[in-house]
């Protein structure tokens, strides 16, 4: 079995920096992560869907969404598992409620198709933590450009601005405080979890509790949530600890 991971992202900047840090400290067990930027997970969705017969590696490597050339000598039995981490971003004109439901139905196991994560409002939300203690009631605007790099920048804790400084101790608090966030956003109850969510059922909870009735997201970033899935409740616990 291979024990290579690919990781599919929208952006770069922010998110090349948080892979390479968060690789200091977990996933390191015998696992290569490649990264690939740039791709469209609508245009992704459209095309796969059009055509059974395509998968996510080929379509990514074929179609010019691998712009490093990356992916230039894999072929897909390379990878184990393809992880897609998107924003939000309710408020770009590619932005659809339903579409999002369909995408995260579609792309919901990672030894297939590819599993996709979602970061409310923007993968700058791993950071947007002005205070552990209160973080439950974390909202912002969804659906208007409220600007959100620059509000972060603004309102974060300073030590978490700079994604490169992240040490252990600052990766395990904000893992730990976002799925305190990620339970009260389904169960109301901000603890850490006890059983693993479904993207599916987060972005449901987002859409009935904040979107729909207040045009806000509940800030929650997707990495801590993959970990959660990755390693599961227990050994994420001890690797906390």
């Amino acid at each position: 079995m291979s024990n290579k991971i690919l990781f599919v992202f929208e952006g770069e900047n922010a998110e090349a920096q948080i892979v390479s840090s968060l690789q200091k400290f977990f996933l390191q067990e015998n696992t290569t992560i490649k990264s690939v930027y740039g791709a469209e997970i609508y245009q992704i969705y459209k095309e796969i869907k059009a055509d059974e017969d395509l998968d996510t590696f080929n379509l990514i490597k074929d179609r010019n969404y691998d712009k490093k050339d990356t992916l230039a000598t894999y072929k897909r039995d390379d990878f184990a598992e393809i992880y897609m981490f998107f924003d939000y971003d309710g408020h770009s004109s590619m932005a659809d409620d339903g579409r999002l439901e369909e995408l995260l139905d579609f792309f919901n196991e990672e030894t297939d198709k590819g599993k996709l994560y979602i970061s409310y409002p923007m993968v700058e939300s791993l950071k947007h933590v002005c205070d552990h203690e209160t973080f439950h009631d974390s909202t912002v605007q969804c659906k208007i450009n409220i600007k959100y790099k620059g509000l972060v920048a603004k309102d974060a804790l300073k030590h978490l601005i700079n994604f490169n400084g992240y040490d252990l101790k600052i990766w395990q608090q904000l893992i730990t405080t976002h799925l305190k966030k990620m339970r009260f956003i389904i169960v109301g109850v901000y603890s850490f979890p006890t059983q693993l969510y479904s993207q599916s059922i987060v972005f449901s909870n987002q859409l009935s509790k904040y979107i729909k009735p207040t045009s806000t997201v509940a800030v929650l970033s997707a990495f801590p949530v993959f970990l959660h899935d990755y390693y599961g409740n227990e050994e994420l616990i001890k690797r906390l600890h």
